[in-house]
């Protein structure tokens, strides 16, 4: 498994929802139909904050050998955000089918992730792989 792969476009998809909700929580808030107030907006840029934290990890990392009990701590981070997420999402998209394409395909990036990284977590990393 080609783990400086999945770790650069881990990086860059959360590295853009950090940039998103950080500068964009008003629009965002607009796009699913929900009243944008204060502490909505700080919660939605602290979580910017908290997806560009994470995006930063995976790209100073892509590189490093991963797997097994090399970087076990970012493997299971990352595993735990996507897995969490991705049962998150399709519990909402199961109770609503009604939601935005754009809350289906952001389910299925994170359940596509959360498999991969998965994998990472339980496979012996190999040297060609990296």
């Amino acid at each position: 498994m080609n783990t400086k792969l999945i770790m650069t476009a881990a990086a860059i998809v959360t590295g853009i929802a950090g940039i998103a909700f950080t500068f964009l929580p008003g629009e965002i808030l607009n796009y699913t139909d929900m009243k944008a107030n204060g502490p909505l907006l700080l919660l939605l840029q602290i979580l910017g904050a908290l997806y560009f934290a994470f995006a930063m990890l995976n790209w100073m990392t892509k590189t490093s050998i991963i797997g097994g009990i090399y970087n076990r701590p970012i493997a299971v981070a990352n595993f735990t955000h996507f897995f969490i997420g991705a049962m998150a999402l399709m519990k909402g998209i199961l109770s609503n089918p009604a939601l935005p394409i754009g809350i289906w395909a952001i389910a299925i990036v994170y359940a596509i992730f959360a498999i991969s990284f998965g994998l990472i977590f339980l496979r012996s990393p190999s040297v060609k792989n990296q």
